[in-house]
């Protein structure tokens, strides 16, 4: 029985280390998943504490940040944290590497940070000027 264990051991090491890898990947992704529904809680928030007018333009400029800091991530921020200094800091540069919970996992956190800064001029900015910071 020992020399059997001891004959199938490199085996079940490979398959701790690819359990570990998938684990890791699957708490990416569910906190990222946790971080995306903070984009529901802020919208809930900035709502409750604006006048019932601008409930409806805080929904659009939460939704303008998620999809256009996700965007704007993908194209930039990501290519800027992990691109190839030959190949280039911007655009493209490591886009399509196979780290696919890790992109969604920090675009999350990406997108919050400007939704953050929504909450303190919600009510108080008209939706094209908030859409031009988003971009920036």
């Amino acid at each position: 029985m020992l020399n059997t264990l001891l004959t199938n051991l490199p085996l079940l090491i490979q398959d701790t280390a690819a359990i570990e890898g998938d684990m890791g990947m699957l708490w990416m992704l569910l906190s990222g998943i946790l971080v995306f529904f903070m984009q529901a809680g802020f919208t809930l928030v900035e709502a409750g504490m604006t006048r019932p007018k601008n409930a409806i333009n805080i929904a659009m400029k939460n939704l303008l940040d998620i999809s256009v800091g996700s965007i704007t991530y993908w194209l930039v921020g990501y290519s800027l944290m992990y691109g190839d200094t030959s190949n280039g800091y911007f655009f493209w540069g490591g886009l399509f590497q196979g780290e696919g919970a890790d992109l969604f996992f920090q675009t999350m956190f990406a997108a919050t940070a400007a939704t953050i800064v929504s909450g303190a001029i919600a009510g108080r900015t008209k939706f094209e000027t908030y859409a031009i910071f988003t971009l920036v």
